[in-house]
């Protein structure tokens, strides 16, 4: 009886440390908390960035300060408000800036660009920012009145823009000289290298009424067939950009603000 009392416990106790055993085999795993996914940052403004010629006052040129100023740049930026992305002006010169935008340097270029038929084969334009005209300026005692009246003498224009193309096929100049900037142009002319400079509306008013007020004028509106609007030049298919810049144009025309920044720039 002892005997069997003692197989007895004998088991019990064997039963209760295999048990034992493998409770402690079975180690429960803590679930670690995971930590909360964080919300992407939302996207900032889509930046555009505009190549520009900054030597045409009043519409797009250096201040005091180093800084690219001027009616179209504040133009662009009202535009990139109201569209909704972040405008950046970039200075380029004016000789390779239709090169630079087909290479993807800048997504569009803001610079007084005239739309015309040859080139709207090669790139996309905005809706028109505003027309210009051409203009003849003159020394102030010079009497020509018009380009035919200016024959035998020397007249110049900045090259590769619709001022040069209106003279560069006018025979009986005495010299057709080309410029990198217009200001080079007025600056000869104010010299007497040359006696006429053909230039767009807003720069010719703007140089014939302050920087050289007392030295030349204007002589006359040559005169088109055509309007000649000026706008912004995106390369050929890039849709996301100008459906963006026609989309703030059409704002700030719409709301009076292109008005306003054309009374601050005193523009006609």
């Amino acid at each position: 009886m002892k005997r069997l009392f003692t197989s007895l416990f004998l088991a019990a106790a064997c039963a209760v440390l295999a048990l034992g055993v493998v409770g402690c085999g079975e180690k429960k795993e803590e679930k670690k908390a995971e930590a909360p996914v964080a919300a992407p940052a939302p996207a900032g403004p889509k930046t555009i960035v505009f190549a520009t010629d900054a030597a045409y006052p009043p519409m797009q040129y250096m201040n005091d300060q180093k800084e690219i100023v001027g009616f179209e740049v504040d133009v662009m930026k009202a535009v990139a408000e109201k569209a909704g992305f972040k405008a950046e002006f970039k200075n380029v010169a004016w000789d390779g800036i239709f090169a630079g935008l087909e290479n993807g340097k800048y997504d569009a270029i803001s610079s007084s660009v005239s739309i015309t038929d040859e080139r709207m084969l090669k790139m996309d334009f905005s809706e028109p920012i505003m027309a210009i005209e051409q203009i003849l300026v003159v020394g102030t005692k010079e009497k020509a009145t018009d380009l035919a009246s200016l024959k035998g003498k020397s007249i110049g224009a900045q090259i590769g823009t619709t001022s040069y193309f209106v003279v560069k096929d006018v025979k009986g100049f005495k010299a057709i000289k080309t410029y990198d900037e217009v200001g080079l142009a007025m600056e000869d002319l104010v010299k007497g290298s040359i006696q006429a400079v053909v230039a767009d509306s807003p720069v010719a008013v703007d140089y014939t009424t302050k920087k050289y007020a007392d030295k030349i004028k204007i002589a006359s509106v040559l005169k088109s067939d055509k309007v000649e609007n000026i706008g912004i030049a995106v390369k050929k298919g890039n849709k996301d950009v100008l459906d963006l810049v026609n989309k703030g144009l059409a704002a700030i025309k719409a709301d009076g603000t292109f008005d306003k920044i054309k009374e601050q720039h005193q523009m006609k």
